[in-house]
């Protein structure tokens, strides 16, 4: 291309003007009407760096937020620069040869790849786009936000003005209006803040001796004490009454009360006082005041049993500490840093020794003749009123019932290990043996330690999906510790922890402990009942498990009848084991299951685990009582709430019931000619299960090692029969090469992927894998050479860049060659045919892979999330899990490129394939279709949730923002869940993903009657599944307020016949034996009521509040009728109703909440 001239000032210059990629020169003032024209591309004015920088496709970085807003994903997007000129010289610069690149089998599903889930907590977290400031106030509790604006102020000088009198008029004693008496002593606990002077304030005290007192000098208030001022404590007498011989109790006497730590001056009844034998000794005197004694010779520290209580009641609802409850109390008393009395470790002592007899007195062994010292194992633990218990709660002649109605008879187990819940190497079972070993829900002791003694050298319990390697991972770590997690077994429809159903792990989930564990359990229940029993890892437990009970030690030692016990896995769980697991074990195909999930016992462990902070630290004998009063505790909260359970399942079976019977219904219609012939073949599967699986799917065709020695074995036949060979490697064992060398690119692109910000050893690491790629793609080409020259030339053709690697190199397999190219000996006869065979079996072998990873990856991250816990146990669960995420990565992307040379061979016509599509949103772990569905009902209702919320701020003229709205929808429809984790979050809402139910079918007739008839038993179960399940809960209905009622029968019996050992005790212990048990049998009777009540009142609707019991009088009516007979008769009958009683009439049915029965039978006043 010329350049400018230079010549005089008047000589005419050219016009120079740019036309699609080519620079056109037109004479200024020409008579002639020339054009010069020349082809150039334009970067050639820039400079070579800058033409090297916008030579690049032009792109953008979008930043978008996740679900939770707790992660940003950044996302490259190309676009067209907004210029002409930019998009012609990007044009130009992209078309480098005329050589057409060849076909990339991956190219196509480029946008499909599976987006591996990185489980990396230390990913930047950018902060969330911030929410629009409102204009008008929108306030969730405008009470708060009004006392705040008027009333703050005045409440605050209320409380400064409680640091001073409050009437600063007073100035002398209101109570002995004493002039020479100097009021000037305050309760802080009495109502109101008036001034006492010393002497009334000691004789107000009398029946409150740990009240707070402080004196007043004039200008501030001084905390003192009532001893300070001259109170002595009185005990063996009324309040008032001294003792004519009193023994001063021991100096520096401390209480702790639940207002803080009191040092106090006590006064006992002394031995030559004549009321000493009615007032026992010094323990019992302070025990009839209220005072829990730390010793019984000569006491110094007492727990008063209110606070006592209180602690029991935070440690068993809130799982407070006893160091925490402790320091708390001691803030409360001196929060200024003094010192004061250590009373700690007797504190401890007091708490256990309170909570023991707690069980005790609640299980009724005062009430027994051999005490507490004749109580067996498990007699102190809460058992379920709904399961059946022969004798208890069953008919006479349950065992006569018809085999379509005996499964309301079956009882329904569940196990399972928790690896949160540890113990270290703390004491010994010498030093620290427990008070109520193998009393409830812990083994006993000894036994249990002898027969582990006698099994040292069992393994550790594997799975079918690969589980075992994350066990190792964190049980090899287990040095320091006694105890790496406990076995439990549980009711699993109502989660009733099982009497003597606990036991410690030392290594493990081992079969020696499970198998202890279960057999214990089986000694509470009749051995002719039919169990289901549910385990997330039966699969490999129940084999052997028959030769494994007989060598149980005689305690335990049980003979099953495998006929009465069905083994299943848990809903949730079996997601993470193989299709065949999922068949035989499913839950949802057992009958008599009805909707029992199994997953009960998981729900004990979330409480177990607020503990395991303290439990950790216990000796074995703290641990094993902590562990039986939470599993008491958790009993009774399951008792006294079950009613309701029971009542909101039936009516959702009786909904669901309806549901599925008409979605039977329509499916046996369309299909009427082949539904007797499924069902038949359902019922003659249940009762021989060695006949055909009408659920199983059938996957036909040959795996990629059967083609390859299909191809081999025709090879062979040639060669016998003479025909020459075109080089020393077959033609078969060329294709497997290059779709090794294939996968081979593909894992190193994966590793250059993940290792982007590689360090100095890591690239050395990519470096070796590209060596030895490189090496391998030489002898390819050589190979290539003989069986496809086509594709060496093309490949000369071909304008490598020069910043490509290796695993980007393009192969040029036969089906990346076109027809033309292929004919003429471009490619070996049959190479073409071959590859597309091998392609089919890839196709077929890697969906297979690709759903046993997810079902890995499922179990990888419900395990990871139930039982990792702290850094070293995570961070070994999260490699694991994203080395897991690297093969499902793998296996995808394999199918995926399988399939893209498919159509090739079948004209391009994909219908023809028997394989789909594998499209990113179709990687995703296994979910029943009734999740899904559950699910979707959720997500609406969250999204019209949403909606309303949106519309109340948008009346207040707040527009809120989409990531807002998507945001808050994903929270209230997961909340509690790892949608993003375990793979089912927003993209596969939808359904369940085709992986998991297609086989490869070509689309014939009978393999379209299989899927036909998959789906109509499927079908079939849930709809009597969901029929038994409304029989079971009716059944229940029916079992629980007869539990309940024997419950109370017994305690009755109690009451009327139950004595103590020492027939010497005064008539006092004996009006307690037979006030507590009426106490007791009034509580079980209405706990039965209530529950027959539950079961008939009318459905409320979720979320309203039910019916308050009021608090009444209970001698009201006595009263009533003494001051009726002293009047003749003479009041009006309309007077005597209780103004409480239209109050119950409002509203519908039931209690408000359990919170008063709770405290009232379960923490019980002494």
């Amino acid at each position: 291309m010329g350049g400018r001239g230079r010549g005089s000032g008047s000589r005419p210059r050219n016009v120079r003007r740019l036309r699609g990629g080519h620079l056109e020169i037109v004479p200024a003032r020409s008579s002639s009407t020339v054009v010069t024209s020349h082809s150039f591309s334009p970067d050639v004015f820039m400079p070579e760096a800058q033409r090297a920088s916008v030579s690049r496709p032009m792109e953008a970085i979008v930043a978008r937020p996740s679900n939770d807003l707790r992660r940003m994903y950044y996302e490259t997007v190309p676009f067209e620069p907004p210029s002409p000129v930019k998009r012609a010289r990007l044009d130009s610069s992209l078309t480098v040869s005329s050589v057409p690149a060849p076909p990339n089998n991956n190219e196509d599903s480029f946008d499909e790849r599976y987006q591996m889930f990185r489980d990396d907590d230390d990913f930047p977290q950018p902060e969330p786009p911030k929410a629009p400031v409102p204009r008008k106030p929108i306030f969730s509790d405008p009470t708060l936000y009004e006392w705040k604006g008027n009333f703050r102020e005045q409440y605050l000088l209320e409380f400064i003005r409680r640091d001073a009198p409050g009437n600063t008029s007073q100035s002398v004693c209101p109570d002995c209006s004493g002039a020479s008496a100097h009021a000037a002593y305050r309760c802080r606990e009495c109502k109101g803040d008036v001034l006492l002077c010393r002497d009334c304030c000691v004789k107000r005290h009398l029946t409150n001796p740990l009240h707070v007192v402080d004196a007043w000098d004039g200008t501030r208030f001084h905390r003192t004490s009532l001893k300070a001022l001259g109170l002595h404590i009185q005990f063996g007498h009324a309040p008032g009454e001294d003792c004519s011989s009193p023994e001063s109790g021991r100096a520096g006497f401390i209480v702790l009360h639940s207002n803080g730590i009191h040092e106090v001056s006590v006064v006992f009844c002394g031995a030559g006082c004549g009321n000493r034998g009615r007032a026992g000794t010094l323990d019992i005197q302070l025990l009839r005041g209220g005072w829990f004694p730390a010793s019984q010779e000569r006491p110094q520290t007492c727990v008063t049993l209110i606070a006592l209580k209180q602690f029991h009641t935070l440690n068993l609802q809130s799982k407070i500490s006893m160091y925490d409850y402790y320091h708390a109390l001691e803030k409360i008393t001196r929060n200024d840093g003094v010192q004061l009395p250590d009373r700690y470790q007797v504190f401890i002592r007091v708490c256990k020794e309170y909570r023991h007899l707690m069980m005790l007195k609640r299980a009724g062994r005062a009430h027994h003749t051999g005490g507490a010292r004749s109580t067996q194992a498990g007699d102190l633990a809460i058992r379920c009123p709904a399961c059946p218990r022969p004798g208890v709660n069953l008919p006479e002649d349950w065992q006569k019932a018809s085999k379509e109605d005996s499964f309301i008879y079956i009882l329904y187990l569940a196990l399972d290990a928790c690896f949160r819940l540890k113990r270290g190497l703390i004491s010994s079972e010498l030093k620290d043996p427990g008070l109520g070993n193998g009393m409830a829900f812990m083994l006993e002791n000894a036994p249990y330690r002898e027969y582990l003694l006698t099994v040292t050298d069992q393994d550790e319990m594997s799975t079918c999906s690969g589980l075992a390697a994350l066990d190792y991972a964190n049980t090899k770590f287990s040095r320091g510790y006694s105890t790496t997690g406990v076995g439990m077994g549980v009711c699993a429809r109502h989660e009733f922890i099982q009497p003597n159903g606990i036991g410690t792990l030392q290594k493990g989930e081992r079969y020696s402990n499970m198998d202890y564990i279960f057999a214990s359990i089986l000694r509470y229940h009749d051995e002719f009942l039919r169990k289901i029993i549910s385990y997330d890892i039966v699969c490999q437990w129940w084999k052997h498990l028959m030769e494994r009970l007989l060598e149980l030690p005689p305690l335990v030692r049980c003979v099953l009848v495998l006929t009465l016990i069905t083994f299943v896995i848990p809903k949730m769980h079996i997601h993470a084991h193989t299709a065949l697991c999922g068949i035989t074990y499913s839950l949802n195909l057992t009958p008599g299951s009805g909707e029992t999930d199994g997953e009960g016992i998981e729900r004990p462990w979330s409480m177990f685990g607020r503990i395991a902070g303290s439990t950790k630290l216990m000796g074995p004998g703290a641990f094993s009582d902590t562990v039986d009063d939470h599993a008491n505790f958790w009993n009774w909260v399951k008792l006294v709430t079950l009613p309701a359970t029971l009542r909101r399942r039936l009516d959702n079976a009786l909904e669901q019931q309806v549901v599925q019977r008409e979605a039977l219904q329509s499916f046996s219609d369309q299909q009427q000619q082949r539904v007797e012939g499924w069902k038949k073949m359902v019922h003659d599967y249940e009762d021989d299960r060695t006949k055909k699986n009408p659920y199983e799917v059938v996957i036909k065709g040959l795996s990629e090692s059967q083609v390859r020695l299909q191809f081999q074995q025709e090879e062979q036949e040639q060669a016998k029969l003479g025909l020459p060979a075109k080089h020393k490697v077959t033609p078969s064992a060329f294709m497997a090469e290059c779709l090794e060398v294939e996968d081979e690119q593909r894992e190193v692109r994966l590793q250059v992927e993940i290792k982007k910000n590689a360090t100095a050893a890591q690239q050395i690491d990519l470096s070796t894998l590209r060596t030895k790629l490189i090496r391998r793609l030489e002898r390819l080409r050589k190979l290539q050479a003989t069986y496809t020259p086509a594709s060496i030339v093309a490949l000369e053709k071909r304008r490598a860049t020069p910043d490509e690697q290796p695993e980007d190199e393009p192969l040029f397999l036969p089906s990346s060659l076109l027809a033309s190219e292929r004919a003429g000996g471009g490619c070996t006869e049959g190479l073409f045919e071959m590859e597309q065979l091998m392609r089919d079996a890839q196709c077929r072998s890697a969906i297979v892979k690709l759903r046993n990873q997810l079902v890995i990856k499922a179990r990888f991250l419900n395990y990871k999330k139930l039982h990792a816990r702290h850094q070293g146990a995570t961070t070994r669960a999260r490699s694991l899990v994203n080395r897991n995420e690297l093969k499902i990565r793998l296996h995808s992307e394999k199918y995926q490129a399988a399939w893209a040379a498919l159509p090739l061979g079948v004209g391009g016509d994909v219908s023809k394939i028997g394989w789909q599509k594998l499209r990113k949103g179709d990687i995703r772990c296994m979910e029943d279709s009734e999740d899904l569905k559950k699910k979707e009902e959720r997500r609406k209702r969250a999204k019209a949730r949403q909606a309303k919320k949106a519309a109340e701020l948008l009346s207040h003229a707040i527009v809120v923002p989409a990531w807002a709205q998507e945001a808050s929808e994903d929270e209230e429809d997961d909340a509690g869940s790892d949608d993003e984790e375990t793979g089912r979050g927003r993209e596969n809402r939808r359904e369940l993903s085709w992986i998991w139910t297609s086989a490869g079918c070509t689309g014939t007739d009978a393999e379209l009657e299989d899927a036909l008839r998959i789906e109509w038993s499927k079908a079939y179960a849930r709809s009597r599944r969901w029929d038994e399940e409304v029989l079971i809960l009716r059944e229940e209905f029916r079992r629980l307020p007869i539990a309940l009622e024997f419950e109370a029968d017994m305690w009755a019996w109690r009451g009327k016949s139950g004595t103590v050992a020492d027939t010497a005790l005064d008539a006092a212990y004996a009006l307690g034996l037979t006030a507590y048990a009426a106490k007791q049998e009034a509580m079980y009777r209405d706990l039965a009521a209530r529950a027959r009540e539950t079961e008939s009142a009318p459905k409320v609707a979720r979320g309203a509040k039910s019916r308050r019991i009021a608090m009444v009088d209970p001698l009201a009516d006595v009263v009533a009728v003494v001051d009726n007979e002293a009047n003749d008769g003479d009041a009006d009958d309309d007077s005597a109703d209780v103004g409480g009683d239209e109050e119950a009439q409002d509203g519908p049915p039931g209690v408000d909440d359990n919170e008063e029965l709770l405290l009232g039978g379960e923490v019980d006043e002494i």
